[in-house]
């Protein structure tokens, strides 16, 4: 018994290669499924994903979740700001 033998049975999961694997895969699956659907922010999408959401979240870690769905919205707000300057600097060379 170590000072941290508390953790949840999904962490545990996460730290084997294949917990990690079926993790990703789950999150891909999930994350495909917002694409199809137009959703940015996961949770947004009503019961459209609700399938893939059930195994990302039997899948993976709360605090990876956490992490994951955090990144999909600062990268498409970074998409956004980058097609921005892109614009921009085009119309700067007109």
């Amino acid at each position: 018994m170590g000072w941290f033998s508390s953790s949840s049975s999904k962490e545990d999961t996460a730290q084997s290669r294949e917990g990690r694997q079926k993790c990703w895969d789950a999150r891909d699956g999930y994350f495909a499924c917002l694409d199809k659907a137009q959703v940015i922010k996961a949770g947004d999408e009503g019961s459209a994903c609700s399938k893939e959401k059930k195994e990302y979240e039997g899948s993976c870690a709360k605090s990876w979740i956490e992490y994951f769905n955090q990144r999909r919205v600062i990268a498409e707000a970074q998409k956004d700001r980058l097609a921005r300057a892109n614009e921009q600097a085009q119309a700067a060379k007109k």
